[in-house]
């Protein structure tokens, strides 16, 4: 579920953003951008010299303003390119913070409990939650089982069970606890808790630029010390041929020179691309993350709790020769009534309505040595379970336990887990345990093998197993009885072959794995371990939104290559409108080359200008909702982008400078 959005440009949104446009105008804002602040300087310069004119009265002050105007919009335009992208982000932020605003916890003093505020809980308290409260702070239940709430952070209303141990165990501030109770440990410090980090994520306060973007700044600051060189050498070049340049018309042409549309556009590509993940419910915690799941080859997913729900189901009851299949039912459902754990429930569910457990019944509970559970009904002893621990039960009748271990080796054989079913010294049967793969993995799968990418499952299961989850679920391949070792081997090897790999998991031994792919995706229901390790958190816990997080990567690498080739080619048309202007007096010839027919040369220039600072909100929403992407070949994308942004940044410049032309000629502004 993606939570809701408010329009791009609604009152409140580019009401706060045009306010911080002026607020970013503070240097210490402008500096992360250097061709932005370069042009700054330039806005400065050209205001100096235009009150100088108007003190001395030399100059055209009408012409000088109107440079002043536009560049200044032009920074402006591309602070408020910046802020409208956090703003986004922002108000999603002021939700969570009133999520957290006011939390507390009843923390555990030996027996006692004391209400304190959240701020003052620190890692290693336990606080208990109980129905209705609020979890005050992230943590571990380490004692009972409760439904929570999540919907705060996922926007889903459907609950969760937590409960401690294995990988249902992390819990987060926030959160509401809706039947029963918990103990938790916390396990952060105030200020550091997910909660936390999120807000600071999705402000944009904690975004840093990627690799890509760091290099692409690198550039686009060379060009513009470039064309300062450039540009301050035209005075003596002018005076040479025994002409002159003013100065105003030299700074015009070096802010049209340089690239100003992509470096006013590129923080809220970067800041945009993120938003888009938070609003399919995926927490990047980093804009890095994001740009490499454009560019994955392989995707490993951990089985249990990724691709299969987590916990196994009871499927069939399966009768020996001669016996009721509603005798075994009837047996099943009484060993189970006392039997707390997932399958003991689902046995339950199956079985349906039936005889309920006597009051002299004595259940006898599942453990971990004897492996079988259920229930003494008088001098009848009903018992499930594993089927070698059953058989050790009494001497079967040996035609009975050959008939139960065909049957027990069909369901291993299929994939699944069999529990065996006696009633005192006879057997009735077997219960099917599976792992259920989750609803519409396998069709979602396949669209990842379209956008070639190799799905690979991981699982501690054996081999035979393993072979059958993959098939029902659709994965490529698969890797059996696998250790966190095994995990780590296996994306060291795809990587060392030049692939980027992601990884998808939710327990505490996915994470060495999560924290060495080149995105791992945790999933929210797993462990603090597992989501600390990934540089990505699905809220929704769906190891398919890869194919989103995958889609979203691209649709931000193909818009920051789109803008730039459209600044890049924008940047050619606006060379054709001012170096003839400028040049044309000192050589006539140059003429030739005003192919667009420009009024005069100031009209020329002014219109370039205003050109320059009109295309870069004009081009906010495409920077803020991203070029859309469709699974192509990357040659193909590459002629699309070079035929729409290219030849288009080619032709709107030509077509946009002349009508801006013929407006400010037509009005006598120059």
């Amino acid at each position: 579920m993606t939570r809701p959005t408010s329009s791009m440009f609604s009152r409140e949104l580019a009401g706060e953003a045009l306010r911080q446009s002026f607020v970013k105008l503070d240097p210490k804002y402008l500096i992360r951008n250097p061709v932005m602040f370069t042009t700054s300087i330039v806005a400065v310069l050209v205001t100096v010299l235009f009150l100088r004119t108007l003190v001395t009265g030399q100059g055209d002050p009408v012409f000088e303003a109107q440079l002043v105007l536009w560049l200044w919009l032009t920074v402006l335009f591309g602070n408020f390119a910046e802020a409208l992208a956090e703003g986004r982000g922002k108000a999603q932020a002021a939700s969570l913070r009133s999520t957290k605003a006011e939390l507390e916890g009843k923390r555990l003093k030996g027996e006692r409990t004391e209400t304190v505020a959240a701020s003052s809980l620190r890692a290693g308290d336990i606080v208990l939650v109980e129905t209705g409260d609020l979890i005050p702070a992230d943590g571990e239940v380490i004692g009972g089982v409760a439904s929570v709430n999540e919907a705060a952070i996922t926007g889903e209303s459907a609950p969760v069970i937590r409960e401690a141990g294995g990988d249902r165990s992390a819990v987060t501030a926030g959160t509401r606890v809706i039947s029963d109770w918990i103990k938790v440990k916390v396990t952060a410090e105030p200020g550091e808790g997910f909660l936390d980090r999120m807000i600071a994520l999705v402000e944009g306060a904690s975004r840093a630029k990627t690799p890509n973007e760091i290099a692409l700044t690198v550039l686009l600051t060379g060009l513009t010390l470039i064309f300062l060189v450039a540009v301050g050498t035209l005075p003596a070049f002018a005076a040479y041929v025994g002409g002159s340049i003013a100065v105003p018309v030299l700074v015009a042409l070096f802010v049209a020179l340089i690239p100003t549309t992509i470096s006013a556009l590129l923080s809220a590509i970067g800041i945009a691309g993120m938003d888009r993940l938070i609003r399919f419910n995926v927490l990047a915690k980093s804009g890095r993350a994001v740009e490499a799941a454009g560019d994955i080859d392989t995707l490993l997913l951990d089985k249990t709790g990724t691709i299969t729900l987590g916990d196994r189901q009871a499927t069939e009851f399966m009768p020996l020769s001669g016996i009721r299949e509603a005798d075994l039912v009837g047996a099943a459902r009484l060993a189970s009534l006392a039997d707390e754990t997932p399958e003991g429930r689902s046995i339950v569910a199956l079985a349906g309505a039936g005889e309920t457990m006597p009051g002299s019944a004595a259940p006898v509970a599942f453990t971990a040595q004897t492996r079988v559970s259920g229930i003494d009904i008088g001098d009848r002893s009903i018992r499930k379970g594993a089927v070698d621990a059953v058989l050790r039960l009494h001497d079967f009748d040996p035609g009975s336990v050959r008939e139960l271990k065909s049957l027990t080796d069909k369901i291993s054989r299929a994939g699944g887990t069999p529990l065996a079913v006696a009633d005192g010294n006879r057997l009735l049967g077997a219960v099917y345990l599976k792992d259920i793969v989750k609803a519409g993995i396998k069709e979602r799968f396949a669209e990842l093998r379209r956008m070639g990418i190799r799905t690979v499952m991981i699982t501690g299961d054996n081999p035979l197993t393993a072979a059958a989850i993959a098939a029902e679920s659709g994965v490529d391949d698969f890797l059996a009885e696998a250790t966190p070792e095994d995990k780590l081997e296996l994306i060291r090897k795809e990587q060392t072959g030049g692939k980027l790999v992601a990884m998808c998991g939710d327990g505490t031994n996915d994470a060495p794995a999560l924290a060495q792919s080149d995105v791992g995706v945790a999933m929210n229901t797993g462990t603090q371990a597992a989501r600390e390790a990934g540089n990505m958190v699905d809220l929704d816990n769906n190891p398919t939104k890869l194919i989103e997080v995958v889609g979203i990567g691209k649709q931000l690498l193909m818009t920051r290559g789109a803008l730039t080739t459209f600044s890049i080619s924008n940047d050619v048309a606006k060379y054709f409108a001012i170096l003839p202007a400028i040049f044309v007096a000192l050589y006539p010839g140059l003429g030739a080359l005003n192919v667009m027919n420009l009024a005069s040369p100031e009209s020329a220039i002014l219109s370039a200008i205003i050109f320059n600072a009109l295309i870069i909100p004009l081009l906010v929403p495409l920077a803020i909702r991203g070029v859309s992407y469709r699974p192509q070949s990357a040659a193909r994308l590459l002629v699309r982008n070079l035929g729409i942004y290219g030849v288009g940044g080619l032709v709107v410049p030509f077509v946009g400078i002349k009508l801006i032309d013929m407006a400010v000629s037509g009005l006598g502004l120059a």
